[in-house]
């Protein structure tokens, strides 16, 4: 079973929570999903889906301009 992973990320920013990519790699990027109450990490994954990439585009973190 596939995880919507650009779903999962909206849902996470709709809930207050940070995500924040620590890696891009080789056409693959590591996202960590940051705890509302103080930023800690609260899971990781890594993907190379072409629709969360696109997503993603130049961004570091939530927290960034969609527009970047």
């Amino acid at each position: 079973m596939d995880i919507d992973r650009v779903a999962e990320l909206q849902r996470w920013e709709d809930s207050g929570a940070v995500w924040e990519v620590v890696s891009r790699r080789g056409g693959a990027v590591t996202v960590a999903l940051m705890r509302c109450d103080g930023g800690e990490e609260a899971d990781r994954f890594t993907s190379d889906d072409p629709r969360l990439l696109d997503f993603l585009g130049n961004r570091r973190s939530s927290e960034d301009s969609i527009t970047q």
